[in-house]
């Protein structure tokens, strides 16, 4: 009992302590509020260190955007201040009455028109610049409802509640997404959707940026069941406020089976999207895990990241010990994204199935200035393998004395030589025979 006090009066203090500081900001100009969190935002991308590294990592894995190593490191920090300056506003969007001076939508006839038709819609948005401002817009000219996922602070979640349901409309949890999405839709009610959040446990993927991305269905199955459109709603930052475009509305044909719908419905409403995070990629977050490939059911946290780079050693006879044991790795990572750095003398020697394989002949060439990797699994005796890759995105450099020394949590002494119940054992939450 006296735990869960404990864990209660954290979360309160949390809450106050953020409303006492961010109070001054509910009587600053928007345009301030923007220079405050670009100064905010560039001190958090070098003190936020886990972020920092997702980040770089998402950015070097947007194959679409074919960005070098300088554009990278400019975005992020600019999608660091992106994010700071979305926070320092919640104060003001809670205290300010009248939002439309700040936020303009160029083309709300688009939804206006259906609204009076009382047809349902369904609006499928990103996390782009500030993406509260859709909801508060939309709400102030028309009924609506949202989805939102609760945070573990009831109390400043309450806060954020006020401030997303202030001009009417109403936040549903996931869990209730569906039965209220019908229902409302139904009524001529709009219901907006976040879709570019990763869902890992979906039969349904599209190659967001140029990355396999797998994601809801939720948008296109309340389309086709309903017969509403969906109308995809992008925002971005000019002067100091908000500007939102509708694009035109893209309709379900129910002539057409269900899965073929869906497919299409999503292919359309994405390829939009995407098109105009090209267009700004800095105010997009680029903090959250976007190509997530693993749901936690199989691996641990510490080693669930999307883009795995394995290192191969150079003597032949510690080379031919791993690469035996390479099918396992394959069979944990899947789905997920993986890089080899093979020695060359070993070029004629078959391999997992990977994304690429590098070739290198001395070690030195396996320190990469590459920040795709968030995990790095090092087979090779050269050390500073490990210090190059965590400066860059990886999250942990992984060898395989920690590995054993993991294992042997599961595993006989007299197991450990065995290294594919090695990698089994450190790296997932049972063995896979019995993961369906």
């Amino acid at each position: 009992m006296k735990l869960s006090h404990l864990k209660i009066d954290r979360n309160k203090l949390a809450y106050y302590l953020i409303r006492l500081v961010t109070f001054p900001l509910m009587y600053v100009p928007f345009r301030l509020i923007h220079k405050i969190g670009k100064v905010l935002g560039f001190f958090s991308y070098f003190v936020l260190r886990e972020y920092r590294k997702r980040t770089l990592s998402n950015l070097a894995l947007a194959n679409d955007l074919k960005l070098s190593n300088i554009e990278i490191k400019k975005i992020a920090i600019q999608s660091f201040q992106n994010l700071a300056i979305t926070v320092l506003e919640y104060p003001k969007l809670h205290s300010k009455k009248d939002l439309s001076k700040i936020i303009k939508c160029e083309n709300p006839h688009i939804a206006n028109k259906l609204y009076s038709e009382k047809k349902g819609i369904i609006f499928f948005c990103a996390h782009q610049s500030n993406w509260e401002v859709l909801f508060l817009d939309g709400t102030s000219r028309m009924k609506g409802i949202a989805i939102g996922r609760p945070i573990k602070n009831k109390k400043l979640y309450k806060w954020i509640l006020k401030i997303r349901q202030k001009m009417g409309g109403k936040i549903i949890t996931p869990k209730n997404a569906l039965r209220e999405g019908l229902k409302n839709l139904k009524k001529g009610v709009f219901m907006g959707i976040v879709g570019d959040q990763s869902m890992p446990d979906s039969n349904y993927y599209f190659p967001f940026l140029g990355r396999r991305a797998w994601t809801s269905t939720a948008p296109a199955l309340l389309s086709y069941k309903t017969n509403c459109p969906i109308i995809v709603a992008t925002t971005k930052r000019i002067n100091g406020g908000y500007r939102i475009h509708y694009s035109d509305p893209i309709w379900p044909n129910q002539k057409e089976p269900l899965e073929k719908e869906v497919k299409r419905l999503m292919n359309n409403s994405l390829s939009i999207l995407q098109q105009t995070i090209k267009q700004r990629p800095f105010e997009w977050l680029w903090q959250h895990n976007r190509w997530k490939q693993q749901t936690p059911k199989i691996i641990y946290k510490r080693f669930r990241h999307d883009c795995i780079c394995i290192i191969l050693p150079k003597k032949r006879e510690d080379f031919e010990k791993i690469i035996k044991h390479l099918p396992i790795l394959k069979s944990i990572y899947h789905r997920d994204f993986i890089s080899i750095l093979c020695p060359k003398k070993h070029k004629n020697d078959p391999l997992i199935n990977s994304d690429d394989v590098i070739y290198y002949k001395d070690y030195k060439e396996t320190l990469l200035d590459d920040y795709r990797f968030k995990l790095v699994y090092n087979f090779t005796p050269f050390r500073k393998i490990n210090s190059h890759y965590t400066k860059l995105s990886a999250f942990e450099v992984i060898t395989i004395k920690k590995l054993q020394k993991l294992a042997l949590k599961k595993l006989d002494k007299n197991q450990i030589s065995d290294l594919s119940k090695v990698f089994e054992a450190a790296i997932c939450r049972k063995p896979l025979s019995q993961i369906n």
